[in-house]
C-alpha cells in the first residue's frame, strides 16, 4: 500500500490547534484506519457533492471534520463544531438536514475555499 498522508490546510490546522489537547489526539487517532474505510465507502461518513467536487464529512462527537481525497491521502479543509454549523445553517435560513443543506449552499463551499483564496493573496 502506498503511503497515506493526512494534510491539514492552514485553516483546519488552526481549528484543530484551538481544540483541547485530548480532543486533538482523539481527532488524529480517528484517522488511523481511514485508508481502508474510505476504500470501502462505508462507515460514519457523509458526502457533500457540488459541481463534480466531493467532500467527506466525519462526525466526531460535537465536531465535524470536512476533507477530500487527494492522490497522497486526504486534505482536511475544516474542523467545525456542530454548534457553529447549526448557527451557519440558521444564519443562512437553511433547513436543518445538515449534509443536504450544506451541499446545496454556495456559502459553505466559499467557507471551504477560503484557505485557498487566502494563500493565493499572500503569494
Amino acid at each position: 500500500m502506498a503511503p497515506f498522508q493526512i494534510i491539514f490546510n492552514p485553516t483546519s490546522a488552526g481549528e484543530l490547534a484551538r481544540l483541547p489537547k485530548d480532543l486533538q489526539l482523539q481527532v488524529l487517532g480517528q484517522f488511523r484506519g481511514l485508508p481502508q474505510e474510505l476504500q470501502r465507502e462505508e462507515g460514519q461518513y457523509g458526502h457533500l457533492t457540488r459541481n463534480g467536487r466531493t467532500l467527506t464529512r466525519y462526525r466526531l462527537g460535537d465536531y465535524r471534520i470536512y476533507f477530500e481525497r487527494h492522490p497522497l491521502g486526504i486534505i482536511v479543509h475544516r474542523v467545525l463544531s456542530k454548534h457553529s454549523l447549526k448557527d451557519f445553517l440558521f444564519r443562512s435560513n437553511l433547513a436543518s438536514e445538515e449534509d443536504a443543506a450544506l451541499a446545496e449552499n454556495p456559502k459553505f463551499w466559499d467557507l471551504i475555499e477560503q484557505t485557498r483564496r487566502d494563500a493565493t493573496k499572500k503569494a
